[in-house]
């Protein structure tokens, strides 16, 4: 079985459209659809048809693109039962711990709500890839909207657990705004303070900073150590539970 092939786009002001494409069978997937013009663009270059589209939440940004897409290539939707209703655009709905098959390659889902209630993650374990959205990003979380700080901190250990090797694709391009807050909440973190740095050139360059990898996110990423005693004591919160202490690190990240 080849390998995926995945390309990641610039959507928007920010987002980012991902494409995975099985050479074998030429079956092209999107993750998400924030807008159509850039997916495709890149379709009609590369010469794929997009088959499917896996969304991750009803944000607008995230499935802005799907008529356009399905009135142009026919693809079929795959998205969160729970928001289905509100969205009237899966064709397929999925929920917590369902797999499905896409080219031979089985896709996991993971319910990750805190962002919003429908929020889901896809992982395939066979190729060592994660796609969090707007869950996990690189050096940060998304905000929470319809969750509560404890629902969103109980997504983000799922997504811990996955080995460290796993490649993590994200819905936006944060990471420098992530990064520069990061270094407040864990000061002492060597590696945190390195990875700003390659951030900051990345950024000056005009290029993208992801994917990252989940066991780079577990060694800087705040986000995901509200249970490391460091964080808890950079927060000034030595004892508190960990869910508390996530709960004050996003706060913090709200308000910088």
């Amino acid at each position: 079985m080849a390998d995926l092939e995945i390309v990641q786009l610039n959507a928007r002001s920010d987002n980012f459209a991902i494409l995975i494409h099985d050479p074998q069978s030429g079956r092209t997937a999107s993750i998400d659809a924030p807008e159509a013009a850039p997916i495709l663009a890149e379709l009609e270059a590369r010469g794929w048809q997009l088959s499917d589209i896996f969304v991750t939440h009803k944000h607008y940004d995230h499935i802005d693109g799907i008529p356009a897409l399905k009135q142009a290539h026919g693809a079929a939707v795959t998205g969160p039962q729970a928001s289905a209703a509100e969205t009237g655009l899966y064709d397929n709905t999925v929920s917590d711990g369902e797999s499905f098959d896409f080219a031979g390659h089985s896709v996991e889902v993971i319910e990750t709500p805190g962002h919003t209630l429908d929020h889901v993650s896809y992982y395939i374990a066979d190729q060592n890839l994660l796609f969090s959205a707007d869950t996990l990003f690189a050096l940060g979380c998304g905000r929470v909207f319809e969750g509560s700080p404890p629902m969103m901190w109980e997504s983000l250990k799922k997504l811990r657990a996955l080995p460290d090797d796993t490649i993590v694709y994200c819905g936006h391009e944060y990471t420098l705004a992530n990064a520069r807050f990061a270094v407040t909440a864990d000061p002492e973190n060597a590696a945190l303070a390195g990875r700003l740095a390659e951030i900051e050139e990345l950024r000056a360059a005009g290029k993208p900073t992801l994917p990252t990898s989940l066991g780079v996110e577990k060694a800087t990423n705040p986000f995901l150590r509200a249970d490391d005693p460091a964080v808890a004591a950079a927060m000034g919160m030595s004892g508190a539970s960990p869910a508390e202490i996530f709960a004050e690190v996003r706060a913090r990240k709200d308000r910088f």
